[in-house]
């Protein structure tokens, strides 16, 4: 147990040494540089056919028939002008969702006639087109809702980027994995109120600014993912909190925390998604003064 400390407490006095503030070299520079092409892939990302500038409706189905299409009498009314005055009914039962549609709508599936089809089964949705715009099935907690995109959003035209902090390597700091035993959850709640268990594989331990604090993880793929909270939320960053992702460690050891990579969640640039919110333990009492800003347009 001594060894360990030890091993962790070197590794964080060897890692503040050669990466000080005062340091203005190359190591620097390239740091810089490096922040700067990550944000880069995340604007692109943002703009890209499945990114969030692009979402233009979410609507919940109700069990039974939906009726949709841009005529004022459907259940469900996608915009008019885009897709047919009535194209068709979705089909909800159970866990499954079922499109019939009006062949006149010309909706296609992988480039082939949808009018028959089970679209979600499973836990997948197959992706449908009509003109610009593409639909999919979502489920969150029991609900199931239809995500619409139109490829020729207004947002997705004009968007010039995201406002961010300037790069301080003040805001990459060391944190010590803390595992949890594999029975840990941790009450996420959506921003349509929806709140769900989610398993957590354990707490990122940190100082900044003189005061401990603590981060509860969750895990995406072979990384940490933390919605968190702070100082700044709801003034010069979103109210709803930022995202942040790190390196999985194994056991106990350290990762870095880099808040120079803090970003908005998608419901910052469109009200037609189902964000998670900053779990109380996650709000930090200190302001995180990197990353990204708020967004205007939100």
């Amino acid at each position: 147990m001594l060894r360990k400390t030890f091993i962790a407490c070197l590794v964080t006095i060897l890692f503040a040494a050669c990466h000080s503030p005062e340091d203005a070299g190359t190591d620097r520079k390239q740091y810089e540089a490096d922040i700067n092409a990550w944000h880069a892939k995340r604007i692109e990302s943002l703009k890209a056919p499945n990114g969030w500038l692009n979402l233009i409706g979410l609507f919940w189905l109700k069990p039974g028939a939906n009726t949709f299409g841009s005529a004022e009498k459907n259940s469900i009314r996608f915009p008019e002008g885009k897709i047919a005055a009535e194209a068709g009914t979705i089909l909800l039962s159970g866990d499954s969702v079922v499109l019939k549609a009006n062949p006149s709508a010309g909706i296609t599936c992988d480039t082939q006639p949808a009018t028959d089809l089970t679209i979600f089964s499973n836990g997948k949705s197959k992706e449908l087109k009509a003109g610009t715009l593409r639909f999919t099935i979502i489920k969150r907690d029991q609900q199931f809702g239809i995500r619409l995109r139109d490829d020729e959003s207004e947002m997705r035209k004009t968007f010039t980027g995201v406002d961010r902090f300037p790069i301080d390597l003040k805001y990459r700091v060391i944190a010590r994995f803390e595992k949890a035993d594999s029975l840990k959850t941790i009450p996420i709640t959506n921003i349509v109120g929806q709140t769900t268990q989610q398993p957590s594989p354990g707490t990122l331990v940190f100082e900044l600014d003189g005061r401990n604090l603590r981060l509860d993880a969750m895990q995406e793929g072979d990384e940490l993912f933390i919605v968190f909270g702070d100082a700044t939320s709801a003034a010069e960053t979103y109210a709803g909190g930022r995202f942040l992702h790190t390196d999985k460690p194994k056991d106990n050891e350290t990762v870095i925390l880099d808040f120079n990579k803090a970003y908005n969640p998608p419901c910052v640039f469109t009200p037609y998604a189902t964000c998670p919110l900053p779990p109380k333990q996650n709000r930090l009492p200190v302001a995180i003064k990197a990353g990204e800003k708020d967004f205007a347009h939100h």
